[in-house]
C-alpha cells in the first residue's frame, strides 16, 4: 500500500527579502523557518530545502543499507549516516555526499563496501536524485 507524506510551506514576500515556514504535515513534528539568505549563505538557525533533502537521503540510505546488511546475514549493530547536499545559487543542487560509519560484526571490508554502494544506488531517495552526483564514503567501525 503506498504511503504519501506531506509537508506544507507558507512563503511571504519576494525571494530575497521574503521568508517562510515549512511544516511537517504528516508527522506534525514541527514547523521550521526558511529563507533565501539561509539557503544561499548557510545558517545554523534556519533550515533549507537542501537540509530537508539531506535528512531524507541520510535516513533512506541507512534503511536501505540496514536491509542489505541483514539480507547478507550480517545485521548492523549501528549505522550512522550523514548526507551533505550542496546548493549553488544560480545553478541549483549539485550533489549529495553520504558519509556512513557502521558497526557490523562478521563482515569483511570488501563486502561492506559492496553493500554500501548497492544501498546508495538502490535507495529510493538516491534514485529520485539521479540528476545530481551522489558520492559515498563508508567506514566500517
Amino acid at each position: 500500500m503506498p504511503v504519501t507524506s506531506e509537508a506544507t510551506t507558507t512563503w511571504t514576500g519576494s525571494l530575497t527579502e521574503g521568508s517562510g515556514t515549512v511544516a511537517f504535515s504528516s508527522s506534525k513534528l514541527g514547523t521550521f523557518p526558511i529563507n533565501w539568505k539561509a539557503r544561499s549563505e548557510g545558517s545554523d538557525t534556519t533550515t533549507t530545502p537542501e537540509e530537508l533533502i539531506a535528512a531524507a537521503h541520510a535516513s533512506c540510505f541507512s534503511m536501505a543499507f540496514s536491509h542489505a546488511l541483514a539480507e547478507n546475514g550480517t545485521p548492523p549493530e549501528r549505522i550512522n549516516t550523514s548526507a551533505s547536499v550542496t546548493f549553488k545559487p544560480g545553478v541549483g543542487i549539485t550533489g549529495s555526499h553520504l558519509n556512513v560509519n557502521a558497526v557490523v560484526p562478521g563482515i569483511t571490508a570488501e563486502v561492506f563496501q559492496e553493500l554500501a554502494a548497492d544501498a546508495k544506488a538502490g535507495c529510493p531517495v538516491s534514485q529520485a536524485l539521479a540528476g545530481i552526483e551522489i558520492t559515498l564514503e563508508a567506514t566500517l567501525a
